[in-house]
């Protein structure tokens, strides 16, 4: 066996061991709690605010961990899963429905398994890893960091939100101390947004005649670009940061990428996004988009930093490459490698070898201000990563992960029928199989809970805002059906729609069209996230 699976195979076995010690972690949270006077303070009657924020992660991480499994054990036992409380079915499905109907119900109960190696990565990531770790620590000077491109991709649709965004990053960037000549900002954009002329600053126009060698269209004809001889001004040494138009940075994912980028020992690196931050416009959307926060704490952690390779894909967003490796990749992957551009290039840098990794701290995004676009965005999304999964150019070793992915979202509409069949026409499964089935649907809702309690800090909050959190914990209830439906008539959609398209969401709130959820949004207010990235001079959150 290779030395470096069996060094990832040890240094697993060595974490797993390390966070599921109970005594150490039960000795540790309760000293934690002992030492910040939490008992102290609940007796003063402290807000419930004051008292979390004096919480250190570590405890806030083993309270999370006894939240999902007591969460994930309850409702194995009170679903008949487990068979305690709730006697399981003893129903001979051939004799009772006859063979052909017995064989559907089967098959489409089996379906459900091509979710359990996500719900392994998830529950493993969710558990093994603190996902509450709130300041990222510098390891190095900034100045002993090579120069990082932060390079944002557009249409040129919203250029005035293009360029507040450009100025909060900037002072973010300085704010965590890295020197004017140690970056630069770069805007890729299909029409002219007139920057201002700044040394930090560099806006490329895609040349209207410009086509690839592999015919790749949209934001990888885009990104090619970049790397043509006549365009590029990057170094093999230099650093990509790339960014979506909304994306803002915090310090701690400047912080991230900055140890990231000094250490060196991956060619590409991705981080976790939240939603719910400032001025949220559509309270639905975001509450659904939690998952992906779970998602990017759980999976896409735990493939990072256990196996270093993007087993199940990866985001377009808060991506870090090696100028080097990305120039080696590059983006000429043809027409099937322009959906879904960003999973297609991670899965060919997998299958030549790079190395990828976790980066600490988060950026901010906004989720889709409308239904629609929510549904348009997980539309082409899956119309992407199947043409990813199907590409000849990747070998099915590098892509088994992925096909289960995305066959089990492609067979959602089948699976979720499962809800409504095992009631109608119950069936006798073996309980192993009961219980893997149990737990994708389980740890999925747990996971939209978690997101919304990762995305939604009640620290130094008054009492207000606390009612506000307690409310979106039991509004994302309520959302998960709605978000449940919205992905299966989007997976029925994509059946039939044309799939060569790249549909762009609404980057600009101002013309959203009024609705019941905007209107209940502004009235909800601000979410609760305290640590926000700088403002302009005179600017108001």
């Amino acid at each position: 066996m290779p030395r470096g699976i069996l060094f990832e195979i040890g240094h697993f076995v060595s974490r797993t061991l390390y966070i599921l010690n109970p005594i150490r972690c039960l000795r540790q949270s309760l000293w934690n709690c002992i030492s910040c006077s939490v008992i102290v303070n609940v007796f003063r009657g402290e807000r419930l605010g004051r008292i979390i924020s004096h919480l250190p992660s570590r405890t806030k991480h083993v309270v999370h961990c006894c939240c999902f499994l007591s969460f994930c054990i309850s409702l194995l036992l009170l679903s008949g899963a487990v068979p305690i409380f709730v006697s399981a079915p003893e129903v001979d499905a051939f004799a009772t429905y006859g063979s052909p109907v017995a064989y559907l119900l089967y098959f489409l109960r089996a379906l459900t398994l091509l979710a359990v190696p996500q719900f392994l990565f998830n529950a493993l990531g969710l558990l093994l890893f603190d996902g509450y770790s709130e300041e990222v620590q510098l390891r190095n000077a900034p100045i002993l960091a090579p120069r990082i491109c932060f390079r944002t991709v557009t249409r040129g649709d919203y250029p005035e939100l293009v360029k507040k965004n450009i100025e909060r990053n900037i002072k973010t960037i300085l704010k965590v101390g890295l020197r004017d000549e140690g970056f630069r900002i770069e805007v890729v954009t299909d029409k002219p947004i007139g920057l201002r002329r700044d040394p930090l600053i560099r806006e490329i126009v895609v040349a209207k005649e410009y086509k690839t060698k592999s015919g790749a269209l949209y934001k990888a004809r885009a990104l090619q670009y970049c790397w043509e001889k006549s365009v590029d001004e990057l170094t093999d040494n230099d650093w990509v940061v790339h960014l979506d138009e909304e994306t803002l940075l915090t310090e701690n994912s400047v912080k991230g990428i900055l140890n990231f980028v000094i250490d060196g020992t991956a060619d590409f690196g991705q981080g976790l996004i939240t939603y719910a931050n400032e001025n949220v416009v559509n309270w639905v959307t975001t509450l659904a988009d939690s998952f992906r926060v779970a998602d990017d704490l759980g999976k896409l952690r735990f493939q990072f930093k256990v196996f270093h390779k993007p087993l199940f894909g990866w985001k377009g967003s808060y991506v870090v490459t090696s100028a080097r490796a990305e120039r080696a990749v590059s983006f000429e992957n043809g027409v099937d490698g322009s959906i879904a551009e960003d999973c297609y290039f991670g899965m060919r840098a997998f299958s030549l070898g790079y190395r990828f990794d976790f980066i600490e701290g988060e950026m901010w995004e906004k989720s889709p201000f409308t239904i629609s676009d929510f549904f348009q965005q997980r539309k082409r999304w899956l119309q992407g990563i199947f043409y990813v999964a199907h590409s000849s150019e990747i070998p099915l070793r590098y892509k088994v992960f992925l096909l289960c992915s995305i066959y089990s979202w492609a067979t959602l509409p089948l699976t979720t029928s499962n809800t409504i069949l095992a009631a109608i026409y119950p069936i006798w499964c073996p309980m192993v199989l009961n219980i893997l089935i149990a737990m994708v649907g389980v740890a999925g809702t747990y996971m939209y809970l978690f997101g919304v309690s990762r995305s939604l800090s009640v620290q130094r909050l008054g009492f207000w805002r606390q009612v506000k959190f307690i409310g979106c914990l039991i509004g994302v209830v309520f959302v998960i059906p709605l978000s449940i439906a919205v992905e299966n008539v989007a997976v029925l959609w994509s059946i039939w729609d044309n799939k060569r398209l790249f549909y762009v969401v609404n980057k600009d709130p101002n013309k959203v069209k009024s609705s019941f959820v905007t209107r209940f949004s502004q009235w909800w207010g601000k979410p609760l996230a305290t640590d926000r990235a700088p403002l302009l001079d005179g600017e108001k959150v």
